[in-house]
């Protein structure tokens, strides 16, 4: 057995994406071992001034953009269009999150390019895909979200006191942005399979907001089928030194449960006795586990409940999930160079067992591979790559 092959070894990649939902797209390609080729404008995408900055370098644009190559082209110049045209016919995959129509007007549209290029995989990310009445608008992580019902969903399940203001709660985790370059991932891995078959490749077409829809299996449902009672929620509980989550989500658990704190008599309280008075009085059954959990720090609680059997665990800061032994076993993190220094970033979450999957440790500079690519790949010669360039050209190093 070899870890050291790459799943998707000799596919080259154009990566015509910025922000956060396409490059962590291309990111995943790339840690399965395709040559990912990131076009950018002469400033650079504009994560790369984004903080946490360390000696000038952001640390937040690694973890979208490790294991590329960077090449400055000037697409408002004919030789710098043509350039990127060229990439693209010698390309496998191709990954855009323009808003619909721009690369249209750049011919640069998979309609234009697959007609030179019929083996070509064309994946277009956007907020509300490439047609309908939606498809132009403007459209964030954030933007997604608060249209896709998620963040009223997530506000309908905290416990609010009467009277207390509705507002629909912040939300600075980018979930749409991050689900969708995990969904185009999924759609370019499926019509590489596919170009096996039929010999030719497809347009992928990955949107955000079916991403959120996807993110809520029973609230699409609800909201098609209304309850009259929301489903339980469950809370933190108090420790002595914090809180932590128990979810017992089967009679079995809950069962499990009332043993190991040692509720006795719990079989024939009215309260606690059975699944559907539980479900009934929620509050007050998670009211009588607190009670418990309260007079004990977090470690003896989650250890008694591990020792059972039961789901459980004390609320972790990220630097502590990071640094979690777990975490460590499985080699979930993969250490990337940032200038002169190195960073962490997440694995994609799954391993194969005769394959390489992992970060892979370089992120480029601004324009680092511009001469390597257009001179190497295209034969451009100096003059020519720098007009392609607009003059901003940076040697491999």
């Amino acid at each position: 057995m070899t870890t050291e092959l790459n799943p998707l070894q000799g596919i080259r990649v154009l990566d015509f994406t910025f922000m956060m939902a396409g490059p962590y797209c291309t990111r995943y390609l790339a840690d399965l071992g395709a040559d990912v080729i990131k076009i950018e404008t002469a400033e650079g995408d504009y994560m790369r001034t984004r903080e946490p900055l360390r000696e000038g370098h952001s640390a937040y644009f690694g973890h979208l953009n490790c294991g590329k190559r960077s090449v400055v082209l000037d697409l408002k110049s004919p030789i710098g269009l043509e350039a990127a045209r060229q990439l693209a016919l010698r390309s496998d995959v191709l990954v855009e999150n323009f808003r619909p129509g721009v690369m249209q007007r750049l011919g640069l549209d998979f309609a234009t390019l697959c007609e030179a290029n019929p083996k070509l995989v064309y994946c277009s990310i956007s907020g509300f895909g490439q047609t309908g009445p939606s498809a132009t608008r403007a459209a964030y992580a954030q933007i997604v979200s608060a249209a896709s019902g998620y963040d009223l969903a997530f506000a309908g399940y905290q416990d609010v006191p009467p009277g207390a203001d509705h507002r629909p709660p912040n939300n600075a985790l980018f979930l749409a942005d991050v689900l969708g370059g995990t969904y185009a991932f999924s759609g370019i891995l499926a019509a590489l399979n596919q170009r096996h078959t039929t010999g030719r490749g497809q347009h992928v077409d990955a949107t955000l907001m079916e991403c959120m829809l996807n993110l809520m299996p029973y609230e699409v449902q609800e909201a098609q089928f209304p309850i009259a009672k929301r489903r339980p929620v469950y809370p933190p509980l108090r420790t002595l030194d914090g809180y932590m989550m128990v979810a017992a989500v089967s009679p079995k658990n809950f069962e499990m449960l009332f043993d190991a704190i040692g509720l006795t008599g719990w079989r024939t309280d009215p309260v606690l006795g059975t699944d559907t008075e539980r479900q009934a009085h929620w509050h007050e059954v998670m009211s009588r586990i607190e009670h418990w959990t309260s007079q004990r720090g977090t470690a003896v609680c989650e250890q008694v409940f591990s020792d059972a059997g039961l789901p459980a665990t004390g609320y972790k800061s990220v630097a502590e999930a990071l640094d979690d032994p777990q975490t460590a076993h499985r080699g979930s993190l993969a250490r990337v160079r940032l200038g002169s220094l190195e960073h962490r970033v997440p694995n994609l979450p799954f391993k194969l067992s005769a394959a390489r999957v992992e970060a892979r440790p370089d992120t480029p500079e601004l324009g680092q591979h511009t001469e390597e690519v257009l001179g190497g790949l295209l034969h451009m010669d100096a003059a020519s790559i720098g007009m392609a360039t607009g003059g901003a050209t940076k040697s491999a190093s």
